[in-house]
């Protein structure tokens, strides 16, 4: 994410028209990816149930949701950069969770809660998912 807001998308903020373009771009470039014969993993933050519609959409039966959810206190005593800090301070604004809105997904492909599973048995959920759906 944070290489992708370095180039393709540098001149996005964080409002919610630019959280919405952030991910139609990033979308796109899955598919020109998926066109060409890669298997993509993208680790977005996609807080709104249209734009992860949208992905599903544009990739039709190659899109996997996975949702790793994790409860804001964990993820904030788990963030590196001190972004929720700021966030609480006043100092970044629209931040998800904070006082920008996240729409839990409906019906995720997979469903992680990550404050209860360790990151391996997490990947072997989502290697599993790929093993039966015929992926890998």
């Amino acid at each position: 994410g944070d290489n992708i807001r370095h180039g393709l998308n540098k001149d996005l903020g964080f409002t919610d028209v630019d959280r919405v373009e952030n991910i139609r771009r990033i979308a796109n470039v899955s598919k020109l990816m998926l066109d060409a014969g890669l298997i993509t993993i993208v680790s977005f933050i996609a807080p709104f149930i249209a734009e992860r519609r949208l992905a599903r959409d544009l990739m039709g039966q190659d899109f996997l949701e996975v949702f790793i959810d994790v409860p804001i206190e964990v993820a904030e005593a788990r963030d590196p950069k001190g972004l929720y800090e700021k966030a609480r301070s006043g100092s970044l604004k629209n931040f998800t969770g904070i006082d920008s809105p996240y729409e839990i997904p409906e019906n995720p492909d997979v469903h992680i809660k990550s404050d209860k599973t360790s990151p391996d048995a997490a990947a072997d959920l989502i290697i599993d998912k790929l093993i039966k759906l015929k992926v890998v």
